[in-house]
This record gives structure tokens, sequence and C-alpha cells, in this order.
């Protein structure tokens, strides 16, 4: 499962649309399973199923009928279609019959993933597919998504929820401004940024927290402080040491690793150069 994640107006639609060849792109190669899609679009196309941002789907058709529909037009046979088993797959048979513009933004997101899987393509692009669905809809989508992918479909994923990415991916690029700025295992780019924080929890109020120098300090909830060094350069002890000295009495600390989200701030917003690549 890969993770292509950016800002918005990075460049991770246009990049899609490339691969699907809705758009023409003017330099470069790409291929979808080994498929050259200038060489070979038609083989490319087949090798591709895509679940776009918008919701595409004829509201005078029922979710059964837009399946065979679109199995059609990639030439599934009849007898090979699987309208019935992907509308149950993605808890759907219940509205097998009823017309697409009755359903709800959350159902009209799952028929998108039942669309672009009846020709059961070895590549799955999701762009935003939970976007604007509730919590048990996507967790059930996730539960189906972890199904194909273990059973041998490979997942591009875009997604703005990190924690998303960040759980379910294998692999993650960042694009910046059109570029990829890192594209590396998951554990190995959470590794990139150098620094960690200690949170702070102080006997009794404090008017603020106080400054440390050396150190970047932040307000944390009920009192509590962050204060945030860089791994190779200081250390706990350093930090706590800071704090006594600033005349705090420490009640409790507890310490926190970068996450994605962290990670993609720097590379997208923040100091880039505070992001280094690490070697395995």
């Amino acid at each position: 499962m890969f993770g292509l994640l950016g800002p918005n107006g990075a460049g991770k639609s246009t990049l899609i649309n490339i691969l699907a060849g809705v758009v023409n792109k003017t330099g470069g190669t790409a291929a979808i399973w080994g498929r050259d899609i200038d060489e070979r679009p038609r083989d490319a196309r087949a090798a591709l199923g895509v679940v776009p941002q918008e919701i595409v789907a004829d509201v005078f058709f029922t979710p059964r009928e837009a399946l065979e529909v679109q199995a059609g037009f990639y030439g599934v046979p009849a007898g090979e279609r699987r309208s019935d088993e992907l509308l149950a797959a993605l808890g759907l048979s219940d509205k097998a019959h009823a017309y697409v513009r009755a359903l709800s933004g959350g159902m009209k997101r799952r028929l998108m993933v039942a669309k672009a899987l009846v020709h059961n393509p070895p590549i799955l692009i999701l762009d935003e597919p939970t976007a604007g669905v509730d919590v048990e809809l996507r967790r059930q989508l996730w539960e189906y998504v972890r199904r194909i992918n273990a059973e041998g479909v490979t997942i591009l994923l875009t997604t703005h929820y990190l924690e998303e990415a960040q759980e379910l991916c294998d692999t993650i690029a960042i694009m910046n401004r059109g570029e990829v700025v890192a594209c590396e295992p998951t554990p190995q780019l959470l590794r990139r940024l150098d620094t960690r924080n200690v949170v702070v929890t102080p006997e009794g109020d404090l008017p603020a927290p106080p400054a440390l120098k050396g150190f970047e300090v932040a307000a944390r909830p009920n009192g509590a402080f962050a204060v945030t060094y860089r791994k190779g350069q200081s250390s706990v002890e350093q930090v706590l040491a800071a704090v006594r000295a600033a005349g705090v009495t420490i009640a409790d600390i507890t310490t926190e690793d970068p996450d994605l989200e962290d990670v993609f701030l720097a590379l997208t917003y923040g100091d880039a150069n505070a992001v280094s690549p690490t070697k395995d």
C-alpha cells in the first residue's frame, strides 16, 4: 500500500490523471504493471482502477446497473461479472436496486470503489476516498481495502488524514509544488525528523511556560508544556536539568516521537533542512 501525500495543488491528482490517461504529460515516462502508458495505453488502463475525488455516478441508475455498465465498458463477459459480490463486500446489497440519487454520500463513495474494481485490476488508486465519510463507513472501507491488499491488489492512496496514511501505508511519497521531496518506507520516513518532545506537567500552576535557553517551549492543556530538542544535540536529562534550573518542580513527564504530520509539515511548510534523509 503506497501513500501519495502533499498539500493542495502539489500535483497528486495531476499525476493520477496522467496515469489514468485523462491528462497528457509533457515529458518523462510512466508505466502501470509494466505497461508503458504511451506504448500500450489500453493495456495500461486495463490494469488500473481509479476512485476519483469527485463522485461520478449516473443518478438514474441503480448501483447494480452502474456496476454492470462499468463492467461492460471494460469488456467483462456477463458470466464473469462480480456486481453482486462487490455490492455485498462494500455493504450495498440492500441498496442494489435503489436509485443512486437516493444513496448517502458515504454510500456513493463505496459505490465508486466497487466501480473501480469491476474488471479485477491489479492496481487500485484511491484519491481522497474517505473525504466526507463518517467514522463507521471509513472503518468498513479500510477493512475491505486491507482485505483486497492482502489478496494481492496494490493500493495507491492519497489522503489528507495523515494518521490513516501512517497506519496503512508501507511506503509514502510526499509531493510539494510538483516535486517528490521524499519517497521512503514509512518507518524510515518517520525517522527523518531528529526532534523529540518532552511534555512536562509541573507541580502547581505556572503563569506561563518557562523560557529555556536552547530549547523550544510550547504550552499544552492543563498547565503542561512541551520542550522540543534535537536528539543528536541534547538529551532528556539535559531538558529536565534546564526545567529544574528554571525553578519548575516536575510532577510528571512523557516523551513524544515525531509522527507523520510533523514530517509532512517540515517537508512542505517548514524548515526542510531540519529533515534529513536517513540511512539503513
